[in-house]
């Protein structure tokens, strides 16, 4: 069976290091970078039709806004055969406690029985928040391991911890 890397990333304007700076890739892309590079797993980046505001403060305010109204924003596309996969890296940066809404729609859209589930999320000082749980409430009958969490201004040198992370799961 294969293993997959869906993730939810976005560049432009984040909070990193206390600061507002310009990402050309967004930290959780750089992530997902590593983990393909480590395992050859197939990459799918989870993109909504409306894409959040270049702007920083923009952007929070619509994530906020979209989890308030569990809004469950339409995608731009899904992978063409998911069947054939049993093991799936999902990746997201944190939005208020938990995942950008569409990786929730990601999730709901798939079965994810009998699959397992590695999440990895990238943060500046929230950790994993309740996405775990929220991805083991979504997909009850898929095998969620422990996630990673990754400090989003340290990304660009979590390349060993992320091979260990990967290591541990396979075990």
């Amino acid at each position: 069976m294969a293993e997959l890397i869906a993730f939810f990333s976005r560049g432009d304007e984040n909070y990193v290091n206390g600061m507002i700076k310009t990402l050309e890739v967004g930290n959780t892309e750089v992530a997902a970078d590593f983990i393909q590079e480590i395992t050859g797993a197939d990459l799918f980046q989870i993109q909504p039709m409306q894409a959040y505001s270049k702007d920083y403060n923009e952007c929070i305010e619509q994530a906020q806004a979209d989890q308030k109204r569990n809004a469950r924003p339409e995608l731009k596309c899904y992978p063409e055969s998911f069947d054939r996969y049993d093991t799936i890296y999902l990746g997201y940066p944190n939005y208020w406690g938990t995942m950008p809404m569409a990786v929730f729609t990601f999730l709901e859209h798939f079965d994810f029985n009998g699959k397992v589930i590695r999440p990895f999320c990238t943060h500046e000082g929230s950790g994993m928040g309740s996405s775990v749980r929220d991805i083991k409430k979504l997909c009850p009958n898929a095998e969620v391991k422990a996630g990673m969490s990754i400090h989003g201004g340290s990304v660009k040198r979590a390349r060993k911890d992320i091979e260990k992370w990967i290591e541990a799961g396979r075990k």
